[in-house]
C-alpha cells in the first residue's frame, strides 16, 4: 500500500491518513523513508529518530508480512 505520493500536498496526505491505522501509517513512513535513503537503514533510522535496531526489527516484520522492502543501497 503506497498511501503517500511523493508530491502530495499536505491536505491530501491528511485526507489519506484518515481511516488508516497507526501501524499502517508507521509502516508506510518507515518504508518510504528507507526508499528515499536508498535502502540505507542507518540513515533512515537517523531521519526517523529511531534506533537502527528498531528499524531492523520493523523491516524484518514488514518483510515477513509481505511488504516490498527497499534493498540495501
Amino acid at each position: 500500500m503506497d498511501m503517500f505520493a511523493p508530491s502530495s500536498d499536505p491536505s491530501e496526505v491528511v485526507t489519506m491518513l484518515i481511516g488508516a491505522t497507526v501501524h499502517e501509517v508507521e509502516r508506510e513512513l518507515m518504508l518510504q523513508t528507507l526508499a528515499r535513503c536508498d535502502g540505507n537503514r542507518t540513515h533512515a533510522a537517523r531521519v526517523l529518530g529511531v534506533s537502527v535496531r528498531t528499524m531492523r526489527n520493523k523491516i524484518r516484520q514488514y518483510s515477513a508480512d509481505g511488504a516490498d522492502v527497499p534493498a540495501h543501497g
